[in-house]
Order: structure tokens, then sequence, then C-alpha cells
């Protein structure tokens, strides 16, 4: 039994078929692999949130990855985008540890929860609107479940997920570091999205990422970095079941 409506959540999430093209492309990606992933067993399914369910801070990505996610069964784990991310949430004090590898490494997010706008693997990593719009039910039921003061989405099409998630009609153009207020009170801080496009390319730095991971902080009200994981002792943090990680062969 789901031990929390998060649970419940990941659960309903992991068992979704929803998205014909989405499924024949996360589970061949899973069963053909790639080389150097070639002995691992991908967990080819949709990846739920990760993180702390008593989050004032809900990051928000496009998708997990191919060879990501789709493989390690969490979202923004086994990539560069994930290295990014986690590694500027560990700086400003919200993960305890700046790496991101497997489900099973341990790591802990504090005070934020690290989700997606669409919980497949999309090829070229372009989701259709119809895809969008049938993934977008679980962001909403994921911030009405958490504690959410503040939402970081990363790159223009999480922005856009989240502006429709929050009742945002007329929102400002993208860009990075651009604030926008909604209706629920949750305000939306945007960032480039740490893809290697970007972070190769200069286009978003790790100064750049850290002052925007700290400004969405501090609009959750949260305290400065340092106290933040002083503030939350691990044996009191809550976690979600490792049973929903569990990598299971698709096939041959």
């Amino acid at each position: 039994m789901p031990a929390s409506p998060l649970d419940a959540l990941c659960q309903e999430e992991i068992a979704c078929r929803r998205c014909p093209r989405l499924v024949e492309w996360r589970e061949k990606v899973a069963v053909e692999r790639r080389a150097s992933y070639s002995q691992e067993v991908y967990w080819g399914r949709p990846v739920p949130g990760f993180g702390d369910p008593a989050a004032r801070l809900v990051v928000v990505g496009l998708a997990p990855a191919a060879h990501g996610g789709n493989r390690t069964g969490r979202v923004f784990t086994g990539d560069r985008s994930g290295d990014w991310l986690w590694a500027a949430l560990w700086r400003a004090g919200l993960a305890t540890q700046p790496e991101s590898v497997s489900a099973a490494d341990g790591l802990r997010a504090l005070g934020t929860w690290v989700s997606a706008v669409v919980r497949c693997a999309p090829p070229a990593n372009r989701p259709t609107p119809q895809e969008r719009d049938n993934c977008l039910p679980y962001l909403e039921t994921e911030l009405a479940l958490l504690p959410a003061r503040a939402v970081l989405a990363l790159g223009a099409f999480a922005y856009e997920g989240c502006c429709r998630v929050l009742g945002v009609t007329k929102r400002p153009a993208f860009g990075h570091g651009v604030e926008v207020p909604t209706q629920r009170g949750i305000p939306i801080v945007c960032s480039y999205h740490p893809s290697q496009q970007n972070t190769f390319t200069g286009r978003l730095t790790e100064e750049m990422l850290d002052a925007v991971v700290r400004r969405a902080w501090r609009l959750a009200g949260g305290a400065d970095g340092a106290d933040a994981r002083k503030a939350r002792p691990l044996k009191k943090l809550a976690e979600q079941s490792a049973a929903l990680y569990e990598p299971v062969e698709l096939g041959p």
C-alpha cells in the first residue's frame, strides 16, 4: 500500500500508458539501450517527481532524458542536466550531495521537489501539445499535495506548462531570471534549462543557475543554504518508497 498521497500519485504515474508514441519510445530505448549502458536494466516507464514531501520549492523540467531518467527511474538522474541541477541545489543547501547517479545513491532533497511537465522520455526531447496536456494533471496534483510556495521552471517548455497549471493566462516572454506572479500565490522563476546545449555554449553558467536557485528558494521563504541543511536532520526526512524505483526488465 502507498505510504502517502504522494506515493499513490507516483504509483499512478508509473502505470500510465496514456500516450502511445511515448510508451513505444521509452520502451524501445529501454530494450535497445545505449552501448555504454548495455548491461544495465533500464526503468523504461514514466518517471515520477522526487524530493522532500515538505517541499517549499518545486523545480520543473521538460521531461526525463532517454538515457537519464528513463534509465535510472529518477528525474534528473544519470545525465549531464542532472549533474548541473543537483550540484546547484547542493551548493544552495537543498540537497545532501552534489551528484545524482542512480535511484539508490542515497541522495535526499531538502525543502525541494524535482519534477517535469512530461513524465516519459519523448523522441528528440519534443513532446506534442497533446502529450503535454495528458501529463499536466500530474504536475497540478503535485502542487496541490506539496506545501509549495515557489516554482523554478527550467526552460521555456517547463515555463509554459507551469503557467498553464498555475493559471497564468498572459505570460511574459520567457527569459533567464524572469519572475512571474500567479493567481495561486506561487511565483514562477525562470531559468535556462541545464542542457548540454546551454551549458557547453556558456549560455547558462554555474553562477547563473546558482542565482536563480537561490532566488527561487528565497521566494519560497527558505533560509540560506547552509541553514537549510542543518534545519532538516536526515533522520526526520520522510522518504518515498524505494519500491517505486525498482527496475524491472521490459523485454529481451
